[in-house]
């Protein structure tokens, strides 16, 4: 890279590091630290979101395919986030909201000990947690790749500046910093991804024309929305995953919902992030479909878009786009910390250590940064060692695809008034015999589907989470109190008018 490159690439770190010193003003307790006090607007709510919902994956895999099969990658990749968003603007966001209005919890999981039972809580944290390191470091590894073939730059060094950037950031400044950083890298990115449009654009020749009559240059197969091995079935499997995850299984998520003051701001939140699914990805992905035409014959395609950027970009503007490549990944790291750390601190530490749950504000945002920077530093590790876990650590960021189900269904379904009788039986059947059709499917049936690896727990939790509940309901007043606040009131403007008598303390195992 040219000097004007690293001077981008080094202000880009820079303006992270600073955004994370403001925030740091802004935070005084945990509520601050992990939910915003519940004062984020919901257009920084909603661009967080959005940000981080996906990581440099864009510039890799995602380009390849989209070099290789044309404008699938964005039907069956991005209008599902777009579909399920949408979809939990209604349903999901306003519930997060009120429940971290009505019971001041500060995790997506604290709810757990009272909805259903602390050992549902614990499974569905432990399990959680745990696969979070191991996905986390390998965002950190996909970072260091771009790093190296750009920069020429170790793995390890390129992992260490990544994570230890990120850790500053998002260990002074908490969720705030997490949410200002995604803003600052959402308009750093869309500076590189426009001028990687406008020169593609140039270079086919037509100028905006180009948008139009490109489709009938590209090889043949490539502006079908679904080819090859993406089918209907394959698209339909997404729908549904991702319903689930963009709505709280990605906990992270649930928690930009939960800093917002109002449902309708959550509300508008769901909306804007929705709205950006359709729209930033198809600019994103335009290069590397146009690609086919402009550079045929690329034999690794996951370099498509790191090869076109140093074809086509003045200095100062390939490093630019490196920092947009960051941008995703940086976001989805330390909101993923951030939200493991809110787990962490106010779900599995309490049930632990009993004086957890008596922590002044001082000491209890002092455990949740502590446990924000032994996340971080951990994930980190495995990152650095990745070349020792060989196919381990690919079947392991593949389960953690595969578990969204089995974790996400009993957590988002029981905030639901259909499902207010599906007790703890229900929700521990589901986590458990989800993990347990995922493992035969993998390992036992040795299956290399990967529709059906990744649908296989999903089905399996919720049909066993319905018919359990159906068969075996466990009425609860606590749990219909819960389920009840965080229903609408027919006149809500804001905060909802309760139906039933509430519980005093929060519904975790902190009361």
């Amino acid at each position: 890279m040219a000097p004007l490159d690293w001077a981008a690439l080094g202000g880009y770190f820079l303006v992270m590091l600073l955004i994370g010193l403001w925030s740091h003003r802004r935070i005084g307790n945990v509520s601050d630290y992990f939910t915003g006090g519940g004062r984020m607007p919901w257009w920084l709510s909603g661009i967080s979101h959005h940000m981080s919902g996906y990581s440099a994956a864009v510039f890799v895999a995602y380009a390849a395919i989209a070099y290789s099969y044309g404008i699938t990658v964005y039907v069956w990749a991005f209008l599902p986030p777009a579909f399920g968003t949408a979809v939990g603007a209604w349903l999901f966001a306003p519930r997060w909201q009120r429940l971290r209005k009505r019971y001041a919890v500060a995790s997506p999981l604290e709810y757990l000990a009272k909805r259903y039972d602390v050992p549902t809580q614990q499974a569905l944290a432990w399990s959680g947690a745990l696969l979070k390191v191991f996905d986390v470091a390998a965002k950190w590894a996909s970072v260091a790749v771009l790093l190296n073939v750009f920069t020429g730059m170790s793995m390890t060094t390129g992992i260490l500046i990544t994570g230890i950037v990120t850790l500053l950031y998002c260990t002074v400044g908490g969720l705030w910093a997490d949410a200002l950083t995604d803003f600052g890298q959402f308009i750093i990115q869309g500076a590189a991804a426009l001028a990687m449009l406008w020169v593609v654009l140039d270079r086919l020749g037509d100028g905006l024309a180009g948008l139009g009559t490109i489709w009938h240059k590209l090889p043949e197969g490539h502006g079908q929305p679904l080819v090859g091995p993406y089918t209907a079935t394959f698209l339909g499997a997404y729908v549904v995953v991702k319903l689930f995850e963009y709505n709280g299984g990605m906990w992270n998520l649930a928690q930009r919902y939960m800093a917002t003051d109002s449902p309708k701001a959550a509300r508008r939140s769901a909306g804007l992030s929705a709205l950006l699914y359709v729209i930033w990805p198809a600019v994103l992905l335009f290069p590397p479909v146009a690609a086919a035409v402009l550079l045929p014959g690329i034999a690794d395609p996951e370099k498509v878009y790191a090869l076109m950027a140093e074809s086509y970009l003045p200095a100062g503007l390939v490093g630019l786009t490196l920092a947009g490549m960051f941008s995703h990944t940086m976001a989805m790291a330390s909101s993923d910390a951030n939200a493991v750390s809110a787990v962490v601190t106010r779900d599995i530490i309490p049930a632990v250590v009993r004086r957890a749950r008596e922590l002044s504000p001082a000491t209890g945002l002092l455990v949740a940064r502590v446990c924000t920077v032994v996340f971080i530093s951990v994930s980190m590790i495995v990152a650095i060692e990745a070349d020792h876990f060989g196919g381990v650590l690919g079947i392991i960021v593949g389960l953690v695809a595969a578990v969204m189900g089995p974790i996400s269904i009993p957590m988002l379904l029981g905030l639901l008034p259909a499902f207010r009788r599906f007790g703890p039986r229900a929700a521990l059947s589901s986590w458990a015999l989800g993990l347990l059709g995922y493992l035969l499917v993998k390992f036992v049936l040795d299956s290399t589907d990967q529709t059906l690896v990744i649908v296989t727990p999903l089905v399996t939790s919720l049909v066993v989470y319905i018919v359990v509940g159906l068969i075996s309901p466990e009425p609860d007043d606590t749990a219909d109190a819960i389920v009840a606040a965080l229903s609408p009131a027919p006149d809500e403007d804001g905060e909802p008018a309760p139906a039933a008598p509430q519980p005093a303390a929060a519904p975790g195992v902190t009361d």
